[in-house]
């Protein structure tokens, strides 16, 4: 059937989403239209604002498990969570580059990939201690930072995110074991809870980074 008019492109358009489209590739292409504008006819590249409002709004009343974060659609819907990985995202540039990543692959429909999400989680934190600090490691650095007073970490909280670095630094465990390959021991909830408490731990960082008046 010839498309004479807009209706009849909406129509088509449409149909070819719903019958000839997967749930996955619908998804896409809401990612797809996320970082598009429509100017004047012109397909022009970048971030969609009103259009990532509106679909998040859309998600909301109609009860659909997802929402848009940082352009990536993930099923992380929690108001407070949202806030807290956006909020992470504008405190250090290298930080900001490996949250990404890990949102990314958190994120990905098709094959997401939950042990290197972790890793980019856990180096999004390193890379900020690493920064204030003359050692190379988080785990180290952590212990510098707290040890110099020159930034006022509570120490239990110190020590709980350095447990948290040690089941990710452990033998067997991910960021040192390029070759584990058992991926039903780490899953979705495993990975997007170290990818709050990352964003959590970075936000807290900033503000305490602030008070101790260092410049990032």
């Amino acid at each position: 059937m010839p498309i004479k008019n807009a209706d009849d492109t909406y129509r088509v358009f449409r149909n070819l989403l719903l019958e000839e489209f997967n749930y996955n590739q619908i998804l896409d292409f809401v990612e797809f239209m996320s970082s598009t504008n429509i100017i004047h006819g012109r397909i022009i590249e970048g971030k969609n604002d009103w259009f990532l409002l509106e679909c998040n709004s859309i998600f909301n009343e109609e009860g659909i498990g997802y929402q848009f974060i940082n352009g990536q659609i993930t099923s992380i819907t929690d108001p407070l969570e949202i806030n807290k990985i956006e909020e992470s995202l504008n405190v250090f540039k290298p930080s900001k580059v490996h949250l990404i990543n890990a949102l990314r692959l958190l994120s990905d429909k098709k094959e997401p990939d939950y042990k290197n999400s972790i890793k980019e989680a856990i180096s999004a934190v390193e890379s900020i201690c690493t920064h204030i600090s003359t050692k190379n490691t988080l785990g180290d650095a952590l212990k510098e930072i707290c040890k110099s007073g020159k930034v006022d970490i509570h120490g239990s909280l110190k020590e709980g995110f350095l447990k948290i670095y040690g089941y990710t630094s452990d033998a067997g465990g991910i960021r040192h074991s390029l070759e584990f390959n058992d991926s039903n021991n780490v899953d979705y909830e495993d990975a997007k809870f170290m990818l709050i408490a990352c964003s959590a731990f970075i936000n807290y960082l900033k503000v305490k980074i602030d008070k101790a008046g260092i410049k990032l």
